[in-house]
């Protein structure tokens, strides 16, 4: 039933769980406490600010923009933000293709800061990354960003400086066609997804480091295993109990952060605080949604209504219609709706099912539709843990645990050989940073390679997992979303319209492998983290196949700055061009990269976390 919200200013989203309630649904109210400065008023003629939501917008050529501490409380417990002129987000920016923009950034914090324009492509000296491109932005000075647009889409721009990034420092970048836009909507709504935690964030990387399920409140409990006596007899049950013990893994490790310490935010606004936005019946609704979280993967829908989706990181699609889609952090995606009830819930939950951030599409302010319960918690299967076929292998403090015959058995371990016995990869493995594959057809490389090459140095202390057997097919939404009834959005759905900005074929290969011991809590590319790492060498004007292969149990979205990835089908057709490729667990995606922006450029893990343990590379251009 739809009620009136205002009536209850200051009360918590009730569920079920009440002594978790307050971080899941957090305050009615839930916020910035505070803002003390007219930040971001226009200071240049042709700039002008409004609102939508709970964060500014700011147009034209000529921004300012200041970081600093601000109050919040989202749980009933102030703490303190880094903010972007006092919001959070911070104020969309909506600026226009082709303009040359200068955006002056004033850091009034303790430390220093940064701002990274996420996905879009511009001089190195600009993408904002301290000690890859420039040096930060210490505290008390102004840096001066500027660049010229040359792309249209919805993108967004974060701190690239410590935890920043979680504890606020997000906002939306939308860049409008010069000639107007080909995507007909009569509203149109920035929707930006993002996790908020009252705990220090390096007091949570702490605890995760002593013990990297800290945060898992879905572990296999006692219950489980009677149903799972029930469905297949206790021999069984006691050899699926056994086979993850001998692991050591959990399979309901997907995420290193839940509901446990972090409230979900949509547009900055806790579940409980329900954001809204407006729409008069039968007409054409876009919604941009971005993926600001710093450790959250979100699967979006709206019951009883179905979502177009029209672009996929900035970059226009062919339309797909669809009832859910997943994303993670880094990750883009504008949808046009065409509501006709009188409201409608945006219900976006948390990969892990541990919690969700919710808005409301209405007819006026007030109203709320039903907010669906979370979908059951599902276990990972051997198939997501170690590949499509049965020759994967795990290593765990040198020894390796042989061949396990496991495709397709989810829950069901019966088909498990358990004829451990050990494999000599080591004698296998070949140093290959950089693979540079050359020959076929016109020199170019017609298609990727389906030769698994595990680097020397995956096998060390880094590493807990390899891959042999990786999956290849685009085609799978993920756990938690395979049959479930609704049309979920696959990487193998979309289709940038146009196609590729280079029609040569690969000059060579270079194959990396997502790399990470959940133990140690660790996490590195080809078992090095960054420090150990050597720089990824492109040749200018090169084109470039790369190969992502994960090797862990966690899907990892990656972001390349300064150049696109233009992401194609196992047989080397085009299919999308990405900014932030998420690669599943025990999966091998490749995609095509032009080496047209010199300089130096990061490449990382968008799950902060993640990119600060070390899976973090970088490129250089020259």
């Amino acid at each position: 039933m739809r009620n009136d919200r205002d009536r209850f200013p200051q009360v918590a989203l009730a569920l079920p769980n009440a002594g978790r309630r307050r971080f899941v649904g957090g305050l009615v109210a839930g916020g910035v406490i505070a803002s003390l400065s007219p930040w971001g008023r226009a200071t240049a003629q042709g700039v002008t600010e409004t609102r939508t939501g709970l964060a500014p917008v700011l147009s034209g050529t000529n921004i300012d923009l200041v970081v600093a501490e601000s109050p919040v409380n989202f749980t009933g417990r102030p703490r303190m933000a880094t903010t972007i002129n006092g919001s959070i987000p911070a104020p969309t920016l909506k600026l226009r293709e082709g303009d040359t923009v200068t955006i002056r950034v004033t850091n009034r914090l303790r430390e220093a800061t940064s701002i990274h324009w996420h996905g879009i492509i511009l001089p190195y000296q600009m993408d904002g990354v301290p000690g890859v491109s420039f040096p930060g932005i210490p505290p008390g000075e102004t840096f001066t960003y500027q660049f010229s647009l040359e792309q249209t889409g919805t993108y967004w721009y974060h701190s690239h400086s410590g935890t920043q990034e979680q504890t606020g420092m997000y906002g939306a970048l939308i860049v409008e066609p010069r000639a107007g836009d080909p995507i007909r909507a009569d509203r149109d709504y920035v929707v930006v997804l993002s996790d908020w935690t009252d705990e220090d964030p390096m007091r949570v990387l702490t605890k995760l480091r002593v013990q990297s399920d800290y945060y898992n409140y879905h572990q296999p409990t006692v219950i489980d295993f009677f149903r799972d006596v029930a469905v297949m007899g206790l021999s069984r049950a006691l050899e699926k109990r056994a086979m993850w013990n001998q692991m050591r893994m959990n399979p309901t490790d997907l995420a290193d952060l839940s509901g446990a310490t972090l409230t979900y935010l949509m547009n900055g606004a806790t579940p409980a605080g329900n954001w809204t936005g407006l729409f008069r019946p039968g007409e054409r609704v876009r919604l941009r949604f971005i993926n600001g979280a710093a450790n959250t993967f979100y699967d979006v829908r709206i019951p009883g209504l179905k979502m177009t989706v029209v672009q996929s990181d900035g970059q226009d699609v062919e339309p797909v219609t669809v009832d859910e889609f997943r994303f993670g952090p880094g990750e883009t995606y504008d949808v046009v709706v065409t509501p006709k009830d009188e409201a409608y819930t945006i219900f976006a939950q948390a990969m892990d099912r541990s919690g969700f951030a919710r808005g409301t599409l209405a007819v006026r302010e007030g109203l709320e539709a039903p907010v669906p319960a979370l979908d059951p918690v599902e276990w990972l299967t051997m198939a997501d843990m170690m590949g499509a076929m049965d020759h994967s292998v795990m290593k765990h403090g040198g020894s390796t645990m042989g061949v396990m015959d496991h495709a397709a058995m989810g829950h069901d371990m019966s088909g498990m050989k358990h004829n451990m016995f050990g494999m000599n990869h080591g004698a296998m493995a070949m140093d290959h940073g950089h693979h540079a594959m050359h020959g076929m057809a016109g020199g170019a490389l017609a298609k990727p390679s389906a030769t698994v090459r595990h680097a020397r140095t995956e096998y060390g202390p880094s590493t807990d997992m390899r891959v042999d057997t990786p999956r290849t097919n685009l085609d799978d939404p993920g756990i938690g979303l395979r049959n479930n009834g609704r049309r979920v959005l696959t990487l193998a759905d979309l289709k940038t319209i146009g196609g590729p900005l280079d029609p040569r074929g690969a000059e060579r290969e270079i194959e990396l492998h997502l790399t990470g011991n959940m133990e140690r809590y660790t996490w590195s590319l080809d078992g090095l983290e960054f420090g150990k790492s050597t720089p990824v060498h492109l040749k200018y004007g090169e084109r470039v196949r790369v190969i992502l292969h994960n090797d862990t149990m966690m899907t990892h979205p990656m972001h390349l700055h300064g150049l696109w990835s233009e992401v194609e089908t196992p047989d080397g057709q085009f299919l999308v061009r990405r900014h932030t490729v998420p690669v599943q667990p025990a999966q091998r995606v490749s995609f095509l990269v032009t080496a047209d922006a010199l300089g130096r450029w990061a490449w990382h893990c968008h799950l902060m976390l993640h990119m600060d343990m070390g899976m973090f590379r970088v490129v250089v251009v020259s």
